[in-house]
């Protein structure tokens, strides 16, 4: 029964929900405590989860329900790591929703809405059963739905949850099928028993149809192009609805990926397609965040790029770096969304790098060559033979970022503090990167599957990934201003508009057809 414990999580949450409906609609102060206190038991009820994994080990716990309509809560480190990280973003954003709309005509409702899709989300990564899973997946993306509509009266708001909806119900219908897919291959509704049957190598031609249904599900909810538009587009809500998106919400298709890895691994052209997906996204959502010149826009756009990172890592089948991510981007994010309204200098500081100095072709050649000699280093210490090639590629991928920094260290006009500090910062990353890599790694072993040996498909994706965000790397170091230099004021224009495909999607789904009485209706001011 102790592996039924974290139930109690959601349902805390529920109760602070339905309490929610009977508390005023301004400034309901008791409603937002009890919301908090649920968040806090939520939270304790992690913390004593660990302890039952730590001593009983990995199980699900009973089972509620007749053949494949069974209900059950399953306690391993994959659902361990996300009931804590939801857990606590939760309750951080329902502490700062409490201040932020103080005041606002209906904080009742949305203190209810967020505490419900919560109790949602905590239901889903602990899903034992692939019943619970689903319900779950749809539970939190509907209730999103009300949070995303909290200004109803905003015309951009209307369209966004508009977009968001129909993408999220063909996700479903994915979902659902892929579901009863591997119910009725593998003739049980249990996850653990159908990821152990997977293992072995059960299921055939069925594995590989429920993979494309899986990866479909989750392109669509981590708004991966060419359906990221609604991502960029829930601004419009309040902030903290933001920052819930990374308790998740956003992030449930990286979820999905990871706790059906065993599946996953049986269609390795699925794999290979969540690669190109991915990789193309990231480069994509990365360059469109640098003209952006709203600050919650381009943090939607950095969530985007992230999330496109994220697939790809599942792509390679880096399934604990994978988790490791989501968990690193979910904790950066959410603070980068409550703090956007003091951070402007810092995100425009992003868009627009201002090095102290510009670097040259020969600056930045000896930055990257620097940078990789230390990624190797740190490499061969922590052990190169024991990484999967796609780890050490995607690692590669990752000390750019840092071989960018060390070319401003590296500049004739660079001063010695900032080169010393741009190296230290190499050798850190470097070091972080592997050791990080074998904590999730080691936490993971035995419950998600190892990396397999890469095939030809595999590597020549890999190659083509680590040389495309090289190129941007190296275009970013040259060029540290491209963006701003009116040789390029075009493609400028271009990136900021995301190259146009949103306004096409739009056109398709008829989302740029509004109502004519919402744009003509006299603003009513309310809070970003």
């Amino acid at each position: 029964m102790t592996h039924a414990l974290p139930l109690l999580a959601p349902l805390f949450l529920v109760a602070a929900s339905l309490f929610s409906c009977f508390a005023p609609a301004k400034r309901p102060r008791l409603a937002i405590k009890v919301a908090e206190l649920a968040a806090i038991g939520a939270m304790v009820i992690a913390l004593v989860s660990t302890i039952v994994l730590i001593r009983d080990g990995s199980a699900t716990g009973p089972m509620f329900g007749i053949g494949l309509f069974t209900f059950g809560s399953r306690l391993d480190p994959v659902s361990l790591v996300m009931l804590s990280l939801v857990s606590f973003i939760g309750w951080v954003v329902l502490r700062y929703a409490g201040t932020f709309l103080d005041g606002e005509a209906r904080q009742g409702p949305f203190t209810g809405w967020m505490t419900a899709t919560l109790a949602a989300v905590l239901f889903l990564v602990q899903s034992g059963t692939l019943l619970q899973f689903v319900i779950g997946w749809i539970a939190s993306s509907l209730l999103l739905h009300q949070l995303l509509l909290f200004y109803p009266q905003r015309a951009a708001a209307q369209r966004a949850a508009r977009k968001k909806f129909i993408v999220s119900r063909i996700g479903d219908a994915s979902l659902i099928a892929a579901a009863l897919v591997l119910g009725f291959t593998f003739g049980t509704g249990e996850i653990s028993a159908i990821l152990t049957a997977a293992r072995e190598g059960a299921g055939g031609s069925w594995s590989v149809l429920a993979s494309a249904l899986l990866a479909l599900a989750a392109i669509l909810k981590s708004a991966q192009f060419p359906t990221h538009g609604w991502l960029t587009e829930v601004m419009e809500t309040p902030t903290p609805v933001s920052a819930l998106l990374h308790a998740g919400v956003v992030n449930a298709g990286g979820f999905l990926l990871i706790r059906f890895a065993d599946v996953m691994l049986q269609a390795p052209v699925v794999l290979a397609v969540l690669v190109m997906i991915g990789g193309f996204t990231a480069l994509f959502g990365s360059l469109v965040m640098l003209t952006q010149p709203a600050v919650k826009t381009s943090l939607a756009w950095s969530t985007v790029a992230q999330m496109g990172f994220m697939i790809l890592q599942c792509g390679l089948a880096l399934f604990p770096i994978a988790l490791l991510h989501i968990v690193a981007h979910s904790l950066y994010k959410a603070h980068a969304f409550l703090s956007s309204g003091t951070a402007i200098e810092t995100v425009a500081a992003i868009r627009r790098p201002g090095p102290v100095a510009i670097p040259d072709g020969k600056a930045v050649t000896r930055a990257f060559l620097l940078a990789l000699t230390i990624y190797g280093m740190i490499g061969l210490l922590f052990g190169f033979s024991e990484k999967p090639p796609q780890a050490i590629a995607l690692g590669a991928i990752l000390i750019f970022g840092v071989a960018y920094l060390i070319a401003q260290g590296l500049a004739d006009a660079a001063p010695w503090a900032l080169t010393r500090r741009t190296l230290l910062a190499s050798l850190f990353a470097a070091t972080a990167y592997f050791a990080l890599q074998h904590g999730a790694d080691m936490l993971m072993h035995g419950t998600l599957p190892a990396t397999p040996r890469p095939g030809p498909l595999e590597w020549t994706l890999m190659i083509l990934g680590v040389i495309s965000f090289g190129t941007v790397a190296v275009a970013q170091a040259l060029f540290p201003l491209w963006a701003y230099h009116p040789a390029a004021a075009g493609l400028r224009v271009h990136l900021t508009n995301g190259l146009y495909v949103n306004a096409l999607f739009d056109r398709l789904l008829g989302g740029w057809q509004h109502n004519k009485a919402a744009t003509t209706q006299a603003a009513t001011p309310v809070k970003d």
